[in-house]
C-alpha cells in the first residue's frame, strides 16, 4: 500500500472517534464513532467510502471499544500506518507543541489528570491501549491546550493568592486549540495574506465555545481558562458567571460545590436559558415560532460572541479579520448575522448573500467590503493532527 496514513483518536468520557486520514490530502479512508461507551447500549458505527455498518463490541468498557475499533483495520491499513495521533484536552504548562509519546511522556500525563478529571482519563486509556494494540507505531499526543502557550502572563494569570498558582497550577489555559490554530492558518491563505502579519481573532462556535486573539500565528489570548466552563456561552455550560454564584447558589438549593459546577457544565447554557434544548438549530427553530426564552437564548450567545471579539481586539492591538468556525460558526448564518450586528463599532457589516452562501462547504468572506473582514473557515481538527503527528513520526 504505497499511500500512508494517520490513524486519529479521539478518546472522550462516553464516545471514541477514530478516522484513518491522509495527511497530506486530508482523505479520510475510513471514520468511526462508538456511542455510549461503557454501557451495555454501546454501539459502533464505521464507514468506509459510501459503505456504513454498525456493530456491538463484545467489550463495551473504553478499553474494549478501542481494540474493537483497531481490529476492523484492514491488514492493507495496518501496513500504511506512519504513526497514531491522539487528541489529548491537557497539556498544562509543559507541553507547547505536539509530542512523541514515551514513558516518561505518560508519566508527565498522568501528572495532569487533575487538571482535566472528566477528559484525561479517557484520552490516556486510548494511548494506552493504542500503544499495545500498535507497538512498532509512533503515538503522537496533539493538545487542545499547547496553542495557547504563547499567552503572556498578563492574559494566562488569575488575580488570585500567587500559592495558588506556584502550588496548584491555578492560570487560564485555554482550548480548542488545535482549532484555533488550523484556521488561523487557513484563514491566512484565504486572505491571500502572510499569518505573520495578521490580526484575528477566531470564533470557535459549537456545543463548546470559544474565542483566541491570533497575532502573527501565535495566541496571545482566549476566552476559555483553567477549564473550558470559563468564557462564552455555550451548549448547557454558562461561560462567565460571578464566581460568588457558586457559595449563593450552593446555600439557597443546598448543593455542594460540585452540584454547582455540574449545573453550570450540563444544565446551563443555551439549554438552560431556552428551557428547549442545548442545540443552535433548535433554539432558532423556537426563537423563530414565538419562545422569548429561545429569543433570549440567541441574543445571549450572540451578544456574548460579539463582546468577546472586542476584548480580544484590544489583546490583538487592532483587528484585520473575525474568523467563524465550528458547528454553529460554519453553519447558521443567522448567528453570524447577528454577531456581525454587534461589530459595527469596529467596522464589520454583513454581506447578507454572501453569508447566505458561505459556510456549508469551503468557506469564505461574509462581510461588506472594508477594513476588517469577517470570514468562515470550517475547521479540521483530525487533519491537524494527522500533519503533526506525520511530521514527527516521520
Amino acid at each position: 500500500m504505497s499511500q500512508e496514513w494517520v490513524l486519529v483518536l479521539n478518546c472522550g468520557s462516553s464516545s471514541v472517534k477514530l478516522a484513518l486520514v491522509d495527511p497530506d490530502s486530508g482523505e479520510r479512508r475510513l471514520t468511526a464513532l462508538a456511542e455510549r461507551v461503557g454501557t451495555s447500549d454501546a454501539v459502533v458505527r464505521l464507514r468506509r467510502g459510501d459503505a456504513e455498518e454498525s456493530s456491538a463490541p463484545d467489550d463495551s468498557s473504553a478499553r474494549g471499544v478501542v481494540a474493537h475499533l483497531m481490529a476492523a483495520l484492514t491488514h492493507a491499513e495496518r501496513d500504511g500506518l506512519v504513526g497514531v495521533g491522539h487528541r489529548v484536552v491537557h497539556g498544562g504548562s509543559q507541553f507547547s507543541a505536539a509530542v512523541v509519546i514515551d514513558d516518561a511522556t505518560l508519566v508527565d500525563l498522568h501528572d495532569l489528570v487533575d487538571l482535566a478529571p472528566l477528559h484525561m482519563p479517557a484520552n490516556l486509556l486510548g494511548i494506552e491501549t493504542a500503544r499495545a494494540e500498535l507497538p512498532d507505531l509512533a503515538q503522537v499526543a496533539v493538545f487542545d491546550t499547547a496553542f495557547h502557550q504563547t499567552m503572556p502572563p498578563v492574559a494566562y494569570r488569575y488575580a488570585v493568592p500567587t500559592d495558588w498558582f506556584d502550588e496548584h497550577r491555578v492560570r487560564r489555559y485555554g482550548f480548542h486549540g488545535t482549532s484555533h490554530r488550523y484556521v488561523s492558518v487557513r484563514a491566512a491563505e484565504m486572505l491571500e495574506r502572510p499569518v505573520e502579519d495578521l490580526r484575528l481573532v477566531t470564533l470557535h462556535l459549537g456545543n463548546g465555545c470559544s474565542a483566541a486573539a491570533v497575532r502573527g500565528g501565535e495566541s496571545v489570548d482566549t476566552t476559555m481558562g483553567l477549564t473550558p466552563l470559563e468564557g462564552l456561552v455555550m451548549g448547557t455550560r454558562s461561560g462567565d458567571v460571578d464566581p460568588g454564584l457558586l457559595g449563593y447558589i450552593a446555600e439557597r438549593l443546598d448543593l455542594d460545590v460540585a452540584g454547582v459546577i455540574e449545573a453550570l457544565n450540563t444544565r446551563s447554557g443555551l439549554l438552560g436559558l431556552s428551557g428547549v434544548s442545548n442545540d443552535m438549530r433548535t433554539v432558532c427553530e423556537a426563537a423563530d415560532n414565538g419562545s422569548e426564552s429561545a429569543r433570549l437564548a440567541v441574543d445571549v450567545f450572540c451578544y456574548r460572541a460579539a463582546k468577546s471579539v472586542g476584548a480580544l481586539a484590544v489583546a490583538l492591538g487592532g483587528l484585520d479579520a473575525v474568523v467563524f468556525t465550528g458547528g454553529i460558526g460554519e453553519h447558521s448564518p443567522a448567528v453570524r448575522r447577528q454577531v456581525l450586528s454587534h461589530l459595527s463599532v469596529l467596522g464589520l457589516a454583513e454581506d447578507p448573500e454572501a453569508n447566505a452562501d458561505h459556510g456549508r462547504h469551503t468557506g469564505g468572506r461574509v462581510s461588506a467590503p472594508g477594513d476588517v473582514t469577517a470570514i468562515v473557515v470550517p475547521t479540521d481538527e483530525e487533519l491537524l493532527i494527522a500533519r503533526d503527528t506525520a511530521r514527527l513520526a516521520r
